[in-house]
């Protein structure tokens, strides 16, 4: 745990990471703080049944964040978390996956660490190793990718300006969260960056959970294919030739 300031706050915000969704995937030491905690601040996309952990008397905050609707804003959330702490709370920020990968947990520590509040960060599964692993597409593997990026599919000014010539390398598995609005430009850009249109690609929609659908394609169909089968958010994007891999890798089967 980390404080600050000289100053000496009452409370501890713990900046939780839920996992991918499944909630077996949850750290024992996340469980713990949820079950402590006298207020909860959750997002959207936390762990089914996550929330269940906590105190009944806990006081319950929804925060979370959807494309283009935002319950609340993100500065409004950080302040939110100081006054919690400075009235004397055990404060978990609880969200999905873990809190330092597109998370936003950055931006709300620095409000905490100029603030004073003492906090504490709890990792969680990624949603790109958990979706990955239970889709059957090992992210990395010695015939296929010796490498592997994280690219966020939505940016903060609302474009996809990623870096595609680094993106777009052969042995290279990149992993896209929040980038199903945007799929058909994330496919041209990878085509049109050097990699062939039959190149291997992925959707995994509520990866981890009993909703969990997986569509394997290449870049050129993969939209169409995404389109005509109705997926949608919550969902990550894999490229790489480790695709190729996941019918004969693929071990969970959600129950009905």
């Amino acid at each position: 745990m980390t404080q600050t300031s000289s100053s000496t706050p009452s409370g501890t915000v713990y900046i939780i990471g839920s996992g991918p969704g499944n909630l077996d995937l949850l750290t024992l030491r996340a469980a713990r703080l949820i079950g402590e905690a006298d207020a909860i601040v959750y997002d959207h996309l936390i762990a089914d049944g996550v929330l269940e952990l906590a105190r009944p008397d806990a006081e319950m905050i929804y925060a979370g964040k959807e494309r283009s609707r935002h319950s609340v804003p993100q500065h409004e959330l950080n302040q939110l978390l100081v006054r919690l702490a400075r009235a004397g709370k055990q404060v978990v920020r609880l969200k999905g996956g873990d809190p330092f990968i597109f998370g936003r947990g950055g931006e709300e520590i620095e409000t905490l660490v100029d603030s004073g509040i003492a906090f504490e960060v709890v990792p969680g599964v990624t949603a790109a190793a958990g979706c990955a692993a239970y889709a059957g597409i090992p992210l990395t593997h010695r015939d296929h990718a010796q490498a592997v990026a994280f690219a966020t599919g939505h940016l903060k000014d609302g474009t996809i300006n990623l870096d595609w010539p680094l993106l777009a390398r052969p042995r290279l598995t990149v992993v896209f969260y929040m980038g199903i609005g945007g799929l058909a430009e994330i496919c041209q850009q990878m085509i049109a960056h050097g990699l062939p249109e039959d190149h291997p690609a992925a959707v995994v929609q509520n990866g981890t959970t009993r909703r969990q659908r997986v569509l394997t394609a290449d870049l050129a169909t993969l939209p169409a294919k995404v389109a005509a089968t109705g997926i949608t958010s919550p969902a990550l994007i894999i490229v790489g030739t480790v695709v190729r891999l996941q019918q004969k890798l693929d071990w969970f089967k959600p129950a009905p």
